[in-house]
């Protein structure tokens, strides 16, 4: 009896590992496609799919061209998610460009729903991400190369070449979800208690406050 029972769980515990790849991405397709409906009132885990597709609906050309990085963080995300290319719906992959100036950085920031891997086109970046046991990993990448961060790791990017830097990311979702790590704290709505943020950062009331007056 005990070797029946340690069977069965031999067996549940197989299962689980081959049901864990479905489990940590988006779901299965069920159809060979669903291009999202964007104008739909229904709200689902997801999209629900448009009556009438062509195959501009599995196209995009929005990463052409560089976007403009005339900003605080010196940087632009151009994204070819589900959300403005409709035709990934289901499909569990998305992509995007991101352009840097001169010292422009993408903030530490995590993305909940997806790995991302980079491969630069122009310039050179120092890229990193950070275990949940807090150990850096961290190097310079240039065009040409290629580099990946783990699903829902804090990471980030920083062009310390001498002119504009560029990179491709791919995603393994529709939808990757992007977590800044100082906007979600410093610029939430309703605000993050200013006391929770000092006790975390161990510093004053007042220096939160004036940190946070920088995100307004």
């Amino acid at each position: 009896m005990a070797g029946l029972q340690l069977s069965v769980l031999a067996a549940c515990a197989v299962l689980f590992v081959l049901a864990a790849p479905s489990i940590a991405g988006d779901p299965d397709m069920l159809q060979d496609v669903c291009v999202a409906d964007l104008a739909s009132p229904i709200k689902i885990n997801g999209f629900p799919c448009k009556a009438n597709i062509t195959a501009d609906d599995f196209f995009f050309a929005g990463l052409k061209k560089a976007g403009n990085t005339k900003n605080l963080a010196g940087s632009v995300v151009t994204a070819a998610n589900v959300q403005s290319f409709p035709g990934v719906n289901t499909l569990g992959v998305s992509m995007a460009r991101i352009d840097y100036a001169v010292g422009g950085q993408n903030p530490p920031h995590t993305h909940p729903r997806a790995t991302e891997i980079i491969f630069v086109t122009q310039g050179t970046l120092e890229v990193g991400f950070v275990t949940t046991n807090n150990k850096l990993f961290t190097r310079f990448v240039t065009v040409g190369e290629v580099f990946v961060f783990p699903r829902g790791l804090v990471h980030f990017q920083q062009n310390r070449g001498h002119g504009p830097a560029s990179v491709i990311a791919a995603f393994n979702s529709q939808l990757q979800g992007t977590q800044a790590i100082a906007t979600t704290l410093l610029a939430a709505t309703p605000p993050v208690p200013t006391d929770v943020l000092a006790k975390a950062f161990r510093v004053d009331n007042e220096d939160i406050d004036a940190v946070k007056a920088r995100f307004q």
